[in-house]
């Protein structure tokens, strides 16, 4: 499949999304396929790293934001039958029956195939991230940016 490219806009912060787009990237790269995720609002839950969070140099609703929204792609709700965490820890469950990867390994393994990773910068700044709580292979990028990919893509995604 040369010289194509997947675009996939990431808007959602929801756990079996998130493990749909993640799917559908990895395989594309399996299939040399370049991939672009843009990741805007709600979907730059996944790109947070638990480990780099901070509240420094935030304002008070910023650290609110920071303190209650997930920290990074395993405390990602579900987007239905989510019942306060019953339904995702079910879901993790029959995952784990099935031998299937969790939400986390195929976000390494999208990392590691060369996924390329944006995120929105209007919406870092709206919600109080700073770049440095986020996976390292994120690029921040403005809208336009974004556009440009999308309009060189083969196939465009929302998620």
């Amino acid at each position: 499949m040369e010289n194509k490219h997947i675009n996939l806009l990431m808007f959602s912060g929801e756990y079996d999304k998130a493990l749909a787009a993640l799917i559908i990237a990895n395989a594309a790269r399996e299939m040399e396929i370049s991939v672009t995720m843009f990741f805007a609002f709600w979907g730059l839950m996944l790109l947070r790293d638990p480990e780099k969070m901070t509240l420094e140099d935030k304002s008070s609703y910023e650290k609110l934001f920071s303190t209650l929204t997930p920290r990074g792609a395993e405390q990602l709700p579900l987007s239905k039958m989510n019942m306060v965490g019953i339904g995702k820890a079910m879901l993790l469950e029959m995952m784990e029956a099935d031998k299937t990867p969790r939400l986390k390994d195929f976000l390494d393994g999208a990392r590691k195939k060369g996924v390329n990773f944006h995120a929105c910068k209007l919406s870092i700044e709206i919600m109080g991230f700073k770049p440095e709580e986020l996976i390292p292979e994120v690029k921040i990028v403005d809208v336009k940016e974004y556009l440009k990919d999308a309009l060189n893509s083969n196939m465009q995604l929302f998620i």
